[in-house]
């Protein structure tokens, strides 16, 4: 049993993707960031591939002791933009040689955290110790068992210490159901004229969250999501109240988020109307699954979405 990883998505996918698939709902973050790493490559880049090491590169053709130690400064260069590109990785069951079948597997792209399918505790562990040692991680997002062992294996290993941040449910869409009475206004599709304000509203909500990620990451999730239409508006009196995204669709699956309305906005209704909005277009275009999740703590998230269908 080991575990196998690489920096190729398309590796990835064909290896994993039916384990993947079987359980689309459970995986739904590694399928749809699968997905956008697949689509655009550009989207999880790493650092300024102009920088660091091609310039300690030029300088080592001069040669003697300052080009022996520019190498050693270009190869530590490279080997920490290879730990700030995104890594995939699948857990097989295969003993004395044998290829086995895939039963687990994981998604890292930073600045985000590694995320794990449904994983046994002991391949949670080893992946900690030994598959992602040295990679820069900001948190774990796992079913409970996994991350529990996962953090306790990279504690072991670093040093580090761990916590428990959220804890999330996961709704799926049954009968969409309108807000009665509707909010004032009506959605509308963003396009590249709002990225500045999506970019604000986008990392105001991971600061709120206390999501990883803020500022130019949110910018390239924003440019992303309007590359597909995915990031719809609702406007009261021609001014933006209320923001709702969408995934890609992925094994007929999308799901939604983020959602967020600005502090002075809340409490009218905007957030449901949207997001109802949303999940409609999804269906409309295909879908035949839509899910999202919610923060366990935050009651007024959870009976929202309950009351449109979720």
């Amino acid at each position: 049993m080991s575990w196998q990883t690489t920096g190729d998505v398309a590796e990835f996918l064909a290896a994993a993707g039916s384990f993947l698939r079987a359980e689309r709902a459970r995986n739904t973050v590694i399928l749809t960031a699968a997905e956008t790493v697949r689509v655009n490559p550009g989207r999880f880049r790493g650092k300024d591939e102009a920088g660091g090491a091609k310039e300690a590169g030029g300088a080592n053709e001069a040669g003697g002791a300052k080009g022996a130690k520019d190498a050693n400064e270009a190869n530590d260069a490279n080997e920490a933009d290879s730990a700030s590109l995104p890594l995939f990785g699948w857990w097989t069951d295969g003993r004395n040689g044998t290829a086995g079948a895939v039963k687990a597997a994981f998604l890292h792209t930073p600045p985000f955290p590694v995320v794990l399918s449904a994983v046994p505790p002991e391949a949670a562990a080893d992946l900690a110790a030994q598959a992602l040692a040295g990679r820069p991680l900001a948190g774990v997002n796992a079913h409970g068992d996994a991350a529990a062992s996962f953090a306790a294996a990279w504690q072991a290993s670093t040093g580090c210490r761990a916590e428990v941040h959220r804890r999330m449910r996961l709704y799926r869409l049954a009968e969409l159901a309108w807000p009665d009475p509707p909010p004032a206004g009506g959605p509308r599709t963003a396009g590249d004229g709002d990225v500045a304000l999506l970019t604000d509203w986008f990392t105001a909500f991971a600061v709120e969250v206390q999501d990883t990620g803020g500022g130019a990451a949110q910018a390239a999730v924003v440019r992303d999501r309007l590359s597909y239409d995915g990031i719809t508006l609702w406007e009261d009196g021609g001014k933006p109240v209320c923001v709702a995204a969408l995934t890609r669709r992925v094994a007929g699956m999308v799901r939604v988020g983020p959602v967020y309305t600005p502090p002075e906005f809340r409490g009218r209704g905007y957030a449901s109307a949207t997001t109802a909005e949303v999940s409609r277009a999804a269906i409309t275009a295909g879908a035949d699954e839509v899910v999202l999740f919610t923060d366990l703590a935050n009651p007024v998230s959870n009976s929202i979405y309950q009351r449109i269908g979720y």
